[in-house]
């Protein structure tokens, strides 16, 4: 029986911050790097035109000196406030009342707190204090997939459940000015801040997609690829170069999972240009296939865990026939690849 995904429902920062503020702030911080050309060069070809942050550019917890206490404090705060927005819409659009819902999922990567934010929002919604919880807590971008996988096994579980799903990430945490490499100059533009919910059920609330099947796999000796890492001045995500071909590295794997049947359409997560072409071109699918995942990527960036959500969001906004087969697919640290094989279910 599969478990039937309602239409997400997204919330982004408040302040909007396009790629030229990106760099005119990279040129006033180290206007005399010997590597600014190359910086300014690829992160022009990166995809991303505008993202989203939950605090201005030039904010103490952003691109100022805020400690790693002030950066936490305040990516969980307003991780929490997006989440909570997030999950009430998604209630709302699907006709449901907290007591309506049997368990929760959450992920969220950036920021630190105890208890977490499956507890948080318990009493800011409203659920029933018997309501089964799963906290996802270091995930990253696979997250809202993995989140969905979770989902799934909840209903397995107990059949009749309805299961609240909930990413959110404040990413313009890990932005800094001590960090020079070209990783960390890419990642001050590719990532937004943002949070999704959504309701997964055994009997469709409306259209979206109907999970038949999942898939993880984490590449050996893949550690290093990409990773967080804390210090004294706050959060940080470092990766290698090896990072840039690790999702080739894994799309064979993929593929021997999704066998010999065609795919009607991909949610893939927006982790790059080249991580939505490959991973599109690997699945015999288009560029005009992947556009909701490119759309999300120029609009608001790779948004960490909340991203499949947004490009699943997207996808009701011109969607595919019903029955139309489809592979959702995410990557990141570990290096860990999530998927779901699922179709189309188009409520009349």
């Amino acid at each position: 029986m599969p478990a039937y995904v309602f239409r997400p429902q997204t919330v982004v920062g408040d302040h909007k911050v396009t790629t030229a503020e990106i760099t005119d702030d990279i040129r006033t911080h180290h206007p005399g790097h010997p590597r600014l050309g190359a910086f300014l060069r690829v992160i022009g070809n990166c995809g991303v035109h505008t993202r989203y942050f939950t605090r201005p550019l030039d904010s103490p917890t952003v691109n100022g000196t805020a400690d790693v206490g002030d950066r936490a404090r305040a990516a969980f705060g307003d991780a929490l406030v997006m989440a909570e927005r997030a999950a009430v819409a998604a209630l709302d659009t699907a006709g449901l009342v907290a007591d309506d819902i049997d368990a929760i999922v959450t992920t969220h990567t950036t920021g630190w707190s105890v208890p977490n934010l499956d507890m948080h929002l318990i009493a800011r919604l409203g659920l029933r204090p018997t309501v089964r919880r799963i906290a996802l807590t270091t995930l990253a971008c696979p997250g809202g997939t993995q989140s969905l996988m979770r989902a799934a096994d909840l209903i397995a579980a107990r059949p009749g459940s309805k299961v609240l799903v909930v990413a959110a990430e404040v990413i313009s945490s890990v932005y800094h000015h001590d960090d020079t490499g070209i990783e960390a100059m890419i990642y001050k533009a590719l990532f937004g801040d943002s949070a999704a919910a959504t309701v997964v059920s055994d009997v469709p609330l409306g259209p979206g997609i109907a999970i038949d099947d999942s898939f993880e796999y984490v590449l050996p000796d893949s550690l290093d690829r990409q990773r967080g890492r804390i210090s004294p001045l706050g959060f940080h995500f470092d990766s290698t170069k090896k990072a840039l071909t690790a999702a080739d590295d894994v799309l064979p794997q993929l593929m021997e999972w999704v066998g010999p049947q065609s795919m009607d359409f991909a949610v893939i997560h927006p982790g790059s240009l080249r991580i939505i072409a490959d991973t599109a071109t690997a699945l015999g699918l288009t560029s005009h296939d992947a556009r909701h995942s490119t759309d999300t990527l120029a609009d608001e960036g790779n948004l960490g865990g909340v991203s499949i959500l947004r490009v699943l969001e997207r996808t009701h906004t011109d969607p595919p026939a019903d029955g139309a087969r489809g592979v959702t697919v995410a990557f990141g640290p570990g290096f860990a690849t999530a998927a779901l094989r699922c179709h189309w279910h188009a409520q009349s």
